[in-house]
């Protein structure tokens, strides 16, 4: 039986800045004794990590993993540049995309620990980001896309379709990766946001001294310009703007898409 309680740990980690795990183990190391396992915790390096937690993690890498019947996005967090690209923090990311393929949009919790000995070796506020898991139907294929920058990946794209080839999917994970659509239909956004947007729309004509009886043809044309920049199957095809996304596609549908952005 131990010989401290949660209390304890708390304590712990209030007097070091050490993480919860980490408090729990130097306790049960010292058989509970708090000022062995304060000296303890500085010895592992380990005091101070959760003052860490309180810096901004904008850095970060992301991975792509396909499993039978699912495919699954994660984001790992970091703060600088320099610590996303370390191979250990890049191998770690690419086992939590495919134990969230394998397993369910929650199994990336069985790696707390990892996170948490990251954290002290690489001594940076290090997190779980952004976790998407796609289960797919047996009549879907599903399109990938993972953008690489420094050795790790920045911009990683899922899209479902069903009645499509694996290339024509993968094209359109290609294209949503540059494009950075919103929404998939013109249904999709909000009716809020597209009021809002609206409304300012005609302020802006009315302010560039529009014709009152022109404005709602003007206004039109400008939201579906707007449209155009958020909805993906409105979008020109990054490869031919010529064409839009819904002529790419044809008859087959895109079920639906997932983009993850490091910092985004």
């Amino acid at each position: 039986m131990a010989n401290f309680t949660a209390k304890d740990v708390q304590a712990l980690r209030q007097a070091t800045g050490a993480g919860m795990l980490d408090s729990k183990r130097a306790l049960e190391e010292t058989d509970g004794d708090m000022e062995r396992a304060k000296v303890l915790l500085r010895e592992q390096g380990k005091a101070g990590a959760a003052k860490r937690a309180e810096r901004e993690a904008t850095q970060g890498a992301v991975a792509l993993a396909v499993a039978p019947g699912a495919a699954a996005i994660v984001e790992l967090r970091c703060e600088t540049d320099f610590v996303a690209k370390a191979e250990s923090f890049v191998n770690l990311t690419d086992e939590l995309a495919q134990l969230v393929a394998e397993k369910g949009p929650d199994a990336g919790a069985e790696r707390a620990d990892a996170i948490d000995e990251l954290k002290t070796t690489l001594k940076e506020n290090i997190s779980l980001g952004e976790v998407v898991r796609f289960e797919t139907a047996a009549d879907s294929v599903v399109g990938t896309y993972l953008h690489m920058q420094s050795g790790r990946g920045v911009n990683a794209v899922l899209v479902e379709m069903r009645g499509a080839s694996d290339e024509l999917a993968h094209d359109v994970a290609v294209h949503v990766a540059f494009a950075r659509p919103t929404y998939l239909r013109r249904q999709d956004v909000p009716e809020a946001e597209i009021s809002a947007e609206r409304e300012t729309l005609e302020k802006i004509s009315r302010n560039e001294g529009k014709p009152e009886a022109a404005l709602p043809k003007i206004v039109e044309g400008r939201m579906n310009g707007w449209f155009k920049e958020r909805v993906l199957l409105e979008q020109p095809y990054a490869r031919d703007e010529k064409r839009t996304i819904a002529d790419l596609v044809g008859g087959a549908e895109i079920v639906r898409f997932a983009q993850v952005v490091v910092g985004g």
